[in-house]
């Protein structure tokens, strides 16, 4: 973990815990994460439906509403835990230095107000100064850069496709030149070619503005082409971290190994079978004793049903939670044991 001294160092999330209260107990949707955002990158967040991304990028934003609720950890934000911020903080955080996109543009619009409506009351609840005509230039600009004619600002949510209503709620999440945007499942309603404007157009503010992207997503493709690092995430617990490039070539827990080998390839073969993960994802209202993944593991060890594993450090870059890396004697070549498992 990066010291709050370290100037690259955007946001520091440290044993975060978030849980669920439900009629059939506590859900511990998130459990004792720690990772860090660096500012100016794009980290990718992947994992299977109810592993925790969703949740944690609310969490990243104080977003997380009963019956959940944040039960310990901190949030560093630019060197200030936002955990301690009073509602008038909070209120602040979001939209001028925090945004989020969400997954599900329908519900996220009022479906009674014009779109530049949307743009024009974010822009002036942040920006107390600025006029409605001015607001409106700029939504009008902001929309257009994003593949969109100028005269849909006067439609309702209700008269676009779901792929403007989802640039609609990107140009609310970028508008106020936030410099953290979260974005949950942002390209789910894009076709390939939107979807790769889109990307492009997110790699250039990115650079014109420098804003810090946390990319919440199940597109293993989109994460490969636009992400600089990648956490993978697994029953609310953070499994590996490192460089896109080691990810994809080098991953090292077989969570990910089994994720990234699940993912269909052009070059398979008709006769040859897609690989399935064995098992499903623990309920975790009662989630396994050590590592989560262990019932599922290919690798388990006694040790796996036993203790969680602590975090190792392969390199600068690439971290990872695996009992198959507990021990010194290491080949980081390889990206596994020179020894004998025992």
């Amino acid at each position: 973990m990066e010291t709050l001294q370290n100037r690259d160092t955007l946001v520091q999330v440290h044993n975060l815990s978030v849980r669920y209260r439900t009629r059939l107990g506590e859900v511990s949707a998130v459990d004792g994460l720690s990772l860090d955002i660096r500012r100016g990158e794009i980290l990718g967040l992947v994992g299977e439906s109810g592993c925790g991304k969703s949740t944690l990028g609310k969490a990243l934003l104080r977003m997380i509403a009963p019956p959940g609720e944040i039960c310990d950890g901190e949030i560093i934000f630019e060197g200030e835990n936002i955990l301690a911020y009073n509602q008038e903080q909070i209120r602040d955080f979001r939209g001028r230095k925090s945004a989020m996109i969400f997954q599900d543009p329908m519900t996220s619009l009022n479906p009674v107000q014009r779109v530049d409506e949307h743009i024009i009351e974010a822009i002036q609840v942040h920006e107390t100064g600025t006029t409605k005509t001015a607001a409106r230039e700029r939504a009008r600009s902001f929309i257009t850069r994003l593949g969109i004619q100028a005269e849909r600002l006067s439609d309702y949510p209700h008269q676009l496709s779901g792929g403007m209503r989802q640039r609609i709620m990107i140009s609310l999440g970028l508008i106020l030149n936030a410099s953290l945007v979260v974005a949950d499942e942002a390209t789910t309603s894009l076709d390939v070619i939107v979807e790769a404007n889109l990307l492009d157009e997110l790699r250039n503010i990115r650079q014109a503005f420098g804003v810090t992207l946390l990319l919440i997503t199940h597109n293993i493709a989109v994460v490969a082409q636009l992400a600089d690092r990648v956490a993978v995430m697994y029953a609310g617990r953070l499994m590996e971290i490192g460089s896109v490039f080691e990810i994809f070539d080098h991953p090292l827990h077989p969570y990910s190994q089994g994720l990234l080998n699940s993912v269909p390839s052009i070059k398979l073969d008709e006769r040859d079978e897609l690989y399935r993960m064995p098992g499903e994802p623990p309920n975790l209202t009662r989630p396994p004793q050590g590592c989560r993944f262990h019932p599922r593991c290919p690798m388990v060890m006694p040790v796996c049903r036993q203790a969680q594993p602590d975090l190792i450090s392969i390199n600068s870059e690439h971290r990872v939670h695996c009992w198959l890396y507990q021990e010194s004697d290491m080949d980081p070549q390889a990206g596994r044991l020179k020894g004998t498992l025992v």
